[in-house]
């Protein structure tokens, strides 16, 4: 159904299927501060409605037609079939009934300065350090992010600027429902095959992003993917990297165990700010320098952009240090693709420890058959690498490709089939001086838990 972008003018009442979704809820939660009556409906229990409940949205649990009674907008995620009771009613009853994607777009066209942080991988710190930034200097932004973000204890904030910033996504070319004052393009590789099918088409779908952005493009200068993507648009592209052929660029880098403990940013051969970083790895280097063009283009003082990448903990899921027990060190990782892991398994092992042993869970069929030599390589940079089954989403096994395949690619490679066979063998394996890392888009995180309470209990 198409659905005017000033709907959200002329009502009051929006009913949300899957609310429960971490996509769904900040759009929820940002539209309820803003005056609209949200209900919603879920079929798990969560600590997501939990927190809805308490903030005065009415949650229903279980889906019925008669939940989305006095509804005048119907929002549902990804997740949701047409043959849903709820979906059903609605289009009877001639509800106006959007996709998340469709309704994040007519969110965000309700500001005047959209932020829009795009790339294939670094898209929610980046877009997690902006909203830090843009906080902390007082531009008062609302922001969706993609994860957890301590500073502002959750995925969302409510601002009363006219300034939104947040993660645009391009699986199923989610990002073309988005308006954007402000672009980055983080960096472009081939991903979402089982969707793009070719990476020319990839390129060709951010090329359509960045020509939506009316003020301000931001690309990484150093990935000659995000250049090609950029190639005749409409608008003034500003890059950034560690090349210094770039507008902005990195000096003086003064990098220790992974950690870029000192930068100096340097816009068009002048010094700009030195920054400070107390996340590691080059690519949140990267993560801050694109941040930094953002802010910098806003005109937020220098030192207060400073001060807030300093203090910028990360998000969780990103190189998240959930313990250490008897000097073992658990550390989850939302890595999921061949670049990301390769970023963070190098992160890791300059870092200090004796021994890093991964784990990996492979995230869909259709990418472990892509990528299977690249994820081979990634995943033998540890001193062991433990796979477990791929986690299939949305896919059946027609590549025919199976867990055994990968470990076969890897060096020192292992495979163990569930979290319970992976957390046995890492309490007989692990040492004093390790560091067991577990990576993964999908529940892996709990394998993580599971090893953690495991050698608590072990070490008491």
């Amino acid at each position: 159904m198409n659905t005017s972008k000033n709907i959200l003018n002329n009502i009051k009442k929006i009913h949300f299927i899957g609310i429960g979704g971490s996509g769904m809820y900040p759009i929820a939660k940002i539209l309820h501060s803003n005056g609209y009556i949200i209900s919603g409906s879920d079929n798990y229990e969560s600590d997501t409605l939990d927190r809805e409940i308490q903030e005065g949205l009415q949650i229903y649990m279980g889906h019925d037609a008669r939940n989305i009674d006095g509804a005048e907008l119907i929002v549902y995620s990804a997740a949701i079939k047409q043959d849903n009771p709820e979906m059903i009613a609605g289009k009877e009853k001639n509800i106006p009934t959007i996709e998340r994607s469709v309704m994040l777009g007519l969110l965000t066209s309700m500001y005047k300065n959209l932020i829009a942080v795009s790339g294939t991988h670094g898209k929610t710190t980046t877009t997690s350090m902006i909203t830090q930034i843009l906080t902390v200097g007082g531009a008062d932004p609302t922001a969706i992010v993609g994860g957890t973000l301590p500073f502002i204890g959750g995925n969302s904030r409510t601002g009363n600027s006219e300034t939104i910033v947040c993660e645009a996504c391009e699986y199923v070319d989610t990002f073309l429902e988005l308006d954007p004052a402000i672009s980055v393009i983080t960096n472009v590789e081939a991903d979402h095959l089982d969707y793009f099918k070719t990476f020319d088409r990839v390129i060709e779908s951010f090329n359509k992003f960045a020509n939506k952005t009316t003020k301000f493009l931001v690309v990484n200068g150093d990935d000659e993917n995000a250049l090609k993507a950029v190639a005749n648009v409409n608008v003034p592209v500003t890059t950034f990297g560690f090349n210094k052929s770039n507008d902005y660029y990195v000096d003086d880098i003064a990098e220790e165990r992974g950690f870029f403990r000192h930068f100096s940013v340097m816009k068009n051969e002048t010094k700009l700010v030195d920054i400070e970083l107390k996340v590691p790895g080059r690519h949140n280097a990267y993560n801050a320098l694109a941040a930094i063009c953002v802010a910098d283009y806003m005109g937020l003082d220098l030192d207060s952009i400073a001060m807030a990448l300093s203090d910028f903990g990360g998000v969780h899921r990103r190189f998240e240090v959930l313990g250490k027990v008897n000097d073992i060190t658990i550390i989850d990782d939302f890595a999921h693709h061949p670049t990301e892991i390769e970023n963070t398994l190098t992160t890791a092992s300059k870092m200090g420890f004796d021994r890093v042993i991964a784990i990996f869970q492979p995230h869909t069929y259709s990418r472990t058959a892509t990528f299977l030599n690249e994820f081979g390589k990634a995943l033998s940079i540890p001193d062991i690498t433990v796979v477990s089954e791929i986690l299939a989403v949305r896919e059946v096994n027609s590549y025919n490709i199976y867990s055994e395949d990968l470990v076969a690619k890897i060096k020192n490679g292992v495979y163990r089939k569930t979290f319970e066979d992976i957390t046995d063998y890492i309490e007989k394996t692990a040492k004093p001086g390790d560091c067991v890392i577990t990576m993964g888009g999908g529940n892996v995180y709990k394998c993580a838990n599971m090893i953690l309470d495991n050698l608590k209990n072990k070490y008491k």
